[in-house]
């Protein structure tokens, strides 16, 4: 099991430090104060999109929630590290969470990309939420079938398939066989 990491602590303490009000977050987010006091508070472990936007009003790199270390060097995680590292989950709502998300560079501050090994949990087709946000995502699979909603465009991909996408266009990544999958995803989100 992955150690817990609070992310919502780290959230309050760049935003403190910042001075920034929940009030303004609500504001340069369009997230809701509920949304963003349960982040804080730990109570939600928020998804991609709405760490994204959070980010951006606090004017930091997404990494920043996720570094953990002061290493400027290479970050070298092995095979038995990784549930080490640092874990989130897909949905605002803790009760249907379907994609988990492990940080493969959660030793490395300062990065520009965030890789995952993501572990994708069969769900039911009304819980996936489509989402989009500044950036781009490359996606491997590496275990199952996965299935991508993106626009419009349905894409299945199988073992050894990839993808690379703007990550604006609205998307969902799910298990395409509901069965569980796994998938090394590299996500680029612009500062």
């Amino acid at each position: 099991m992955a150690r817990k990491y609070d992310l919502g602590k780290k959230i309050t303490q760049i935003r403190e430090s910042k001075k920034v009000s929940l009030e303004e977050m609500v504001e340069k987010t369009n997230l809701d104060i509920d949304q963003l006091q349960k982040i804080e508070k730990g109570e939600v472990l928020p998804s991609l999109a709405p760490l994204i936007k959070i980010a951006r009003a606090l004017g930091v790199r997404l990494g920043t929630f996720l570094d953990d270390s002061n290493n400027l060097g290479p970050a070298i995680v092995r095979a038995n590290d990784h549930e080490k590292g640092v874990r989130f989950s897909s949905q605002l709502s803790g009760t249907r969470d379907h994609l988990n998300f492990l940080s493969l560079a959660f030793d490395k501050v300062g990065r520009n990309m965030e890789p995952f090994i993501v572990e994708i949990e069969p769900g039911q087709q009304s819980d996936y939420m489509l989402s989009s946000h500044e950036g781009e995502e490359f996606i491997y699979v590496l275990e199952g079938k996965v299935e991508i909603n993106y626009g419009k465009e349905v894409i299945q991909l199988n073992v050894g398939d990839s993808v690379y996408l703007d990550s604006i266009v609205s998307h969902n990544v799910h298990a395409g066989d509901h069965q569980p999958a796994k998938i090394l995803a590299v996500i680029y989100a612009p500062y």
